[in-house]
């Protein structure tokens, strides 16, 4: 497996990775001075026209940055998933999405493409989690929740049952969502309110 992207989030990756028994080839980078990261060498930037035959993880924590590149490069896209996570066998889960331990997904949970489900996320029932999101350390999705593509969960923010949140949103850490979130809303607080649109 490859990476794309030398950072704090590529050693979580290059952890569950490892702890699979996967082997981390290289990272790719834009930045010409990383020359390493975990001992793995940083190979340099990867272009469109390149082509890799391994599968490569987007290992950027930044949702619109993960898109982008998403979107310029043809390449096969593997998954990180921590054997120490709790997936239901009728989860699905998308190409390029990295499950960190200790996280949970239940059943006929959806979540998409180049999703970020952090440390101890908990996933209920029924949710679906559109590409590009990041569900962020111990947030809680109760079951039959949606959430757009690009949106973020911030840290122990909790979202009761049957909840839509739009797209490009974001959620402030610790906020309680009891209301529908249209897209591109910053949402803080207990209960949650919008506080502007980004």
């Amino acid at each position: 497996m490859y990476l794309y992207g030398a950072s704090g989030h590529a050693k979580v990756i290059i952890d569950i990775l490892q702890e699979a028994g996967v082997l981390v080839i290289g990272l790719f980078d834009d930045n010409p001075d990383l020359k390493d990261l975990c001992g793995i060498k940083v190979l340099g930037k990867l272009g469109p026209e390149q082509h890799v035959e391994e599968p490569l993880i987007i290992s950027i924590g930044n949702n619109s940055i993960r898109a982008r590149i998403a979107q310029q490069l043809q390449v096969k896209y593997g998954q990180a998933i921590s054997t120490t996570a709790i997936l239901s066998p009728s989860a699905e889960v998308g190409e390029g999405t990295v499950v960190m331990q200790g996280a949970i997904i239940q059943t006929e949970a959806k979540i998409g493409k180049h999703v970020i489900l952090n440390t101890g996320a908990k996933i209920d029932h029924e949710c679906v989690v559109e590409d590009f999101a990041h569900v962020s350390p111990g947030a809680v999705l109760c079951g039959n929740v949606s959430v757009g593509e690009g949106t973020w969960i911030g840290a122990g923010a909790v979202v009761i049952p049957g909840i839509k949140i739009g797209k490009w949103c974001k959620i402030g850490a610790g906020a309680v969502v009891i209301r529908d979130v249209p897209d591109n809303a910053v949402v803080v607080g207990n209960p949650g309110k919008i506080i502007k649109y980004c």
